[in-house]
């Protein structure tokens, strides 16, 4: 059984106008999305800013109430829960913040910050033993003893980002929800973190949904890979398949923007034309016809499920098994690769 299990989830919010604020449409944020996470997993999560990759992660934990669609976690629907049972089973899922600077309280030492989900859930039999937790957290992170005492302005980002890590394990979750955790970083910082993660992954078996929109981070840090466009999820495939393979033109168009080591490489920049749609208003048929270089009529009316190409590999695309192909160079079923 999968450790968590989305099923046709949606995030639809209200746009509201007028003296007396009815309700004129609704903004899609998340449209119908599927997933799977099994225990020790890291999905990754990829997409440019306004797909919905945010408002998905905190609707499966609950900061965000879904609006249709059920969430399972170890077989139970948390959707469906309120208040105590609620709070009772956060300790299974937390999440890391995208903001080191902002996600920490400045009124509070890092000793309260981790030390009051440890009070929340009553995790320590006594003042001695959560002490003793809060600084094997510290120092499972990367940090010492000493910094207990120190308040978040007093600590570089990286750091701060490793107190947001020591409070979401201090209550021993399943599953971590990572919102695009290294984006404010250095670079440098970046690669620690995620090894950081790696290492916790291994050490506690811990699950994460990473949220990212570098695909090059996401490759490495990820055992699988879904690709979201305008709140849908178009593409999932394992993390190596879908960087060598892509099956939809949105995550090659997402590939080819991804900077290359060898400079030596032939690959092309796929530019997209104009901006994407607004979810208030999605366009028919496919969402990414608009911008789609090898969009054909049938892309305009008919909506393409999400369906299996090869094991493992899925694609919303009505002409997956010729994107990023020999047939696609070819030019087969009249479409034409961009030059």
């Amino acid at each position: 059984m999968s450790l968590l299990e989305v099923k046709n989830l949606k995030v639809h919010f209200p746009v509201k106008q007028g003296l007396f604020s009815r309700v004129k449409g609704h903004v899609k944020a998340v449209d119908d999305v599927s997933l799977r996470i099994e225990p020790g997993e890291t999905l990754g999560l990829v997409g440019e800013s306004g797909c919905g990759k945010t408002t998905l992660g905190r609707a499966i934990i609950r900061l965000i109430e879904p609006t249709a669609g059920s969430v399972l976690f170890d077989g139970e629907d948390i959707s469906k829960l309120t208040g105590s049972e609620l709070r009772s089973r956060r300790r299974k899922f937390q999440m890391i913040f995208q903001d080191p600077y902002n996600s920490l309280n400045p009124r509070m030492t890092v000793e309260q910050i981790i030390g009051e989900a440890i009070d929340i859930h009553r995790l320590a039999e006594n003042p001695a033993a959560r002490r003793k937790r809060i600084l094997e957290l510290l120092e499972a992170v990367g940090l010492n003893s000493s910094h207990a005492q120190r308040y978040p302005h007093e600590f570089s980002g990286g750091q701060r980002q490793r107190i947001g890590i020591a409070r979401a394990l201090a209550v021993e979750p399943q599953l971590i929800v990572c919102d695009e955790p290294v984006s404010a970083l250095d670079v440098s910082v970046q690669a620690q973190i995620i090894n950081l993660l790696q290492d916790l992954q291994r050490q506690r078996g811990i699950a994460f949904l990473f949220i990212a929109h570098d695909l090059a981070v996401v490759e490495h840090i990820s055992h699988r890979v879904m690709v979201m466009y305008l709140g849908k999820a178009v593409e999932v495939a394992e993390a190596k398949e879908l960087i060598r393979n892509p099956r939809h033109p949105y995550t090659e168009a997402l590939l080819s923007a991804v900077p290359e080591v060898d400079p030596a490489s032939k690959r092309k920049r796929i530019l997209l034309p104009g901006d994407v749609p607004s979810p208030i208003s999605p366009p028919s048929g496919c969402p990414f016809h608009p911008r789609c270089p090898y969009a054909q009529p049938v892309c305009k009316t008919d909506v393409p499920p999400l369906r299996e190409i090869s094991p493992g590999h899925r694609s919303a695309c009505h002409f997956a098994e010729e994107v990023g192909g020999e047939k696609l160079m070819a030019g087969t079923s009249g479409i034409q690769k961009p030059a």
